[in-house]
C-alpha cells in the first residue's frame, strides 16, 4: 500500500466543496458535551483506550456513556496563555430547558488529579459539585470557538483546520473569545470544521475570508450560507429550515430562543427521505415578539462525497435538501 502523502492524497474535503456538497444538516445533535484539556498528540481513537486520556478519567467515563442521552466528550489542547501548570480546564456544556439561544456552561480549573472526581460529579453525583465550587471559572461572557485540527481521524483536518486555528487565534483571540485546537467532531468532509460554543453552532468549509462575519456578525449574511452546518441542538431538517430562516432574520436571529419540531418526514426512505415538515418556535429575549415558521425541505438531487481523505472506496452519491416552503405565524 503506497502512504498518503500531502503530494498524492486527495482531500476528502476538496472533494467535498469541489462537488459543491452543502454542509447545512450535517451538525450531530447532542444534549451534553465535555471539554477536557489534554496535551497533544491525540490517537484516532481517543476515547476508546486511557491513551492519553489518564485511566482514571476513562474509567470515570465508563459509566456515562450507559447515560440515556446524547453526549459528545472533546479534547482541546493547551494553550500557553489560557492553561496552568498542574490545573486542567474543564467546560461542560448542556442543553436547557426549550426555548433557548445557548447551552448552560460550566467551566473549572481543578487539579489534573481531580479531573475524574469532577467528571463523576457533572454526571453522575451532582451532588458533590459544591466540592469543586473553588474551582468554578467566572466565563459565562467568554465565547469559545474550537477548531478541529484532529490529523490522526483524517488528514484534511489537520492540512485545513491548522491554518484557520492559527490565523483566529492571532487575530481575533481577547478576553471575551478564546481560540482552541479541539479532536473531532465529525464530518471532517467539510474541513476546516469550527464548533462555536455556547451557542453549539458548526461551520465548515472555512475560509479565511470569512472569519470576520463569523466573529464579529455584521455585514453580508449571505455570504455565511455555504459554510454553516447548522445548530447542534436541531435535527438535520430543523437544522436546514433554521438556516433559511436566519438568512431571512438576519444576525439578531442568533439571539432569539427557539426550539424545533418535525411534524411529518416522508416513509418511503428512512436513510434518506425525500421530504420533512418542520416547525421552528422563537421568541426574542425580551418577549415582545414571537412566533413560528412552518417549513418543507425537499430532496434537490445528489453530490459526491468522499468520507476518509485518500480513501477511493469511500466516494459516495449523498442527497442535496432544499426548503421548498417556508411560512411565518407571528403571535406577537
Amino acid at each position: 500500500m503506497s502512504t498518503i502523502t500531502a503530494s498524492n492524497c486527495r482531500f476528502c474535503s476538496v472533494v467535498s466543496k469541489t462537488n459543491g456538497e452543502d454542509p447545512i444538516g450535517t451538525a450531530d445533535t447532542y444534549d451534553q458535551w465535555l471539554i477536557l484539556e489534554m496535551p497533544l498528540p491525540w490517537d484516532k481513537t481517543i476515547w476508546m483506550e486511557p491513551n492519553p486520556v489518564p485511566p482514571d478519567v476513562h474509567a470515570a467515563l465508563a459509566p456515562v456513556w450507559e447515560l440515556n442521552f446524547r453526549f459528545r466528550p472533546l479534547a482541546i489542547a493547551p494553550d500557553r496563555d489560557y492553561s496552568q501548570p498542574g490545573r486542567t480546564r474543564v467546560l461542560h456544556f448542556r442543553r436547557p430547558p426549550t426555548p433557548f439561544a445557548q447551552l448552560e456552561k460550566r467551566e473549572y480549573l481543578v487539579p489534573t488529579d481531580a479531573v475524574a472526581s469532577l467528571v463523576t460529579a457533572l454526571f453522575l453525583q451532582p451532588q458533590l459539585l459544591p466540592t469543586f465550587a473553588p474551582y468554578r471559572q467566572d466565563t459565562d461572557h467568554v465565547r469559545d470557538l474550537l477548531i478541529c485540527t484532529h490529523g490522526n481521524v483524517d488528514v484534511a483536518c489537520a492540512r485545513f483546520g491548522y491554518p484557520i486555528y492559527r490565523q483566529l487565534r492571532q487575530h481575533y483571540a481577547c478576553n471575551r473569545l478564546r481560540v482552541w485546537r479541539v479532536s473531532h467532531f465529525g464530518q471532517h468532509q467539510f474541513a476546516p470544521t469550527l464548533l462555536d460554543m455556547p451557542e453549539g453552532r458548526c461551520w465548515g468549509h472555512l475560509e479565511s475570508n470569512q472569519l470576520d462575519l463569523l466573529v464579529h456578525r455584521k455585514g453580508e449574511i449571505d455570504r455565511m450560507r455555504s459554510f454553516y452546518q447548522g445548530w447542534c441542538v436541531l435535527n438535520q431538517f430543523e437544522q436546514i429550515a433554521e438556516r433559511e430562516i436566519w438568512l431571512q432574520e438576519g444576525w439578531d436571529w442568533l439571539s432569539d430562543l427557539k426550539w424545533g419540531e418535525t411534524l411529518a418526514i416522508d416513509p418511503s426512505n428512512a436513510d434518506a427521505p425525500n421530504w420533512a415538515d418542520v416547525e421552528i418556535h422563537f421568541t426574542s429575549p425580551d418577549g415582545e415578539r414571537s412566533g413560528v415558521y412552518e417549513a418543507r425541505i425537499e430532496a434537490c438531487g445528489q453530490v459526491t462525497t468522499m468520507w476518509s481523505s485518500g480513501d477511493e472506496t469511500s466516494l459516495e452519491a449523498v442527497k442535496q435538501y432544499q426548503v421548498s416552503h417556508l411560512h411565518k405565524v407571528q403571535i406577537l
